[in-house]
C-alpha cells in the first residue's frame, strides 16, 4: 500500500469536483482509508481541516474565473456551492480582501494553490512502538476543557492537576487494577482548529480502570475494545513527549498500515524525579487498513 499515492489521487478528485458535490465517502474509498480517518489524516498532515481547504480552493479557482471575466458574480456563486451572490460575496472579501466585482481590473491576484503530499525524512528519532489489543476500559478522574497548546507546559491542564485533592489522588490510586498503575492524562473530543494550535479538547487527569462501581465526584470516560498502537519513549519532558506526538501523525500514520478510530489519545509518564530522563508512553486508537 502506497498512502501517499491513494491520499494524493483523492486529492486529484476533490480537484475535479470543486464545481460539484463532493461525495466524502468516495473520497475516504480512493484514499483506501475511512472517512473519519482521512478527515484526521488530511488535518495532521496540511495543517488545516478539509472543509478549510476545499473552501479556500473553490474561491482560488473563483477568482480565477472572475479575472478571466467567466460570467457573472451569482453564476460563479452557484458554480462554487453558494447559494446567493451576497453569500459568495461575503466569503469572497472575507478571504482575499477584495469584492469579486473588483478583481477583473485588479493588478494582482490571491490564488490558493491545490496540496500535494509527500514524505519528507526529518531527523533520527527512535520510535519504539507496539500494537497491543485492549478490552473495554474506563478512564476515570477530573475531566475539564482546556486550550490546545503544542509546546511547553499546558497551564490549565498544570493548574487541572494541582486542583485534585491528596484524598482524590489515594481514591484513584485503589481504582487502577491494570497494568498501568500510574497517573494517566487523556485527550479528546478536540476542536477543528487542533492543528493550527487553536481551540480547545477535553482533557482527563485520573485512572485506568476496569472496575464496575460508583465513581461519585469523579467524571467516567467509557473506552471501547479495539486495537492500540503504544510508543515507548525517554527523554526530556515534556519535548521529547510533544516532538513524539507531532512525528506519529506526520510521519508513521501516513507509512503505517493502520488508521486512527475515535477514541482518546492517552499518555502517562514513569519516575518524575528527573525531568531529563522521563519514561513516557503515548497510546493512539487505530483499526488495521482492509
Amino acid at each position: 500500500m502506497n498512502m501517499l499515492k491513494d491520499m494524493n489521487e483523492a486529492l486529484q478528485y476533490m480537484e475535479e469536483h470543486l464545481d460539484s458535490d463532493i461525495n466524502f465517502q468516495e473520497v475516504a474509498d480512493i484514499a483506501g482509508v475511512s472517512e473519519y480517518h482521512f478527515r484526521k489524516l488530511f488535518s495532521y498532515l496540511s495543517g488545516m481541516t478539509l472543509s478549510s481547504y476545499i473552501r479556500n480552493r473553490r474561491l482560488s479557482q473563483a477568482a480565477f474565473d472572475l479575472h478571466r471575466g467567466g460570467g457573472r458574480i451569482l453564476d460563479v456563486a452557484v458554480k462554487y456551492g453558494y447559494d446567493s451572490a451576497d453569500g459568495f460575496s461575503r466569503a469572497f472579501r472575507e478571504w482575499s480582501g477584495v469584492h469579486p466585482s473588483e478583481v477583473k481590473n485588479s493588478g494582482s491576484l490571491k490564488l490558493f494553490p491545490r496540496l500535494t503530499f509527500q514524505l519528507t525524512i526529518q531527523g533520527g528519532m527512535d520510535m519504539d512502538y507496539s500494537i497491543a489489543e485492549k478490552d473495554t476500559f474506563k478512564l476515570v478522574g477530573i475531566k475539564k476543557r482546556v486550550p490546545i497548546v503544542f509546546e511547553g507546559q499546558n497551564q490549565e491542564i498544570m493548574n487541572m492537576a494541582g486542583s485534585i485533592t491528596p484524598e482524590q489522588r489515594e481514591k484513584l490510586d485503589q481504582m487502577r487494577n491494570t497494568e498501568v498503575k500510574t497517573v494517566v492524562n487523556a485527550s479528546f473530543n478536540f476542536d477543528a482548529g487542533r492543528n493550527e494550535e487553536q481551540g480547545e479538547l477535553d482533557h482527563l487527569i485520573g485512572s485506568i480502570t476496569t472496575l464496575d462501581a460508583d465513581f461519585r465526584e469523579f467524571d467516567v470516560e467509557k473506552v471501547a475494545a479495539g486495537s492500540w498502537v503504544i510508543f515507548k519513549i525517554e527523554g526530556p519532558f515534556p519535548g521529547v513527549l510533544q516532538e513524539t506526538w507531532a512525528k506519529i501523525f506526520s510521519e508513521w500514520l501516513p507509512s503505517s498500515n493502520f488508521e486512527l478510530r475515535e477514541g482518546p489519545e492517552i499518555s502517562f509518564n514513569g519516575d518524575m524525579s528527573d525531568f531529563e530522563k522521563v519514561y513516557s508512553e503515548i497510546w493512539i486508537p487505530v483499526n488495521k487498513q482492509q
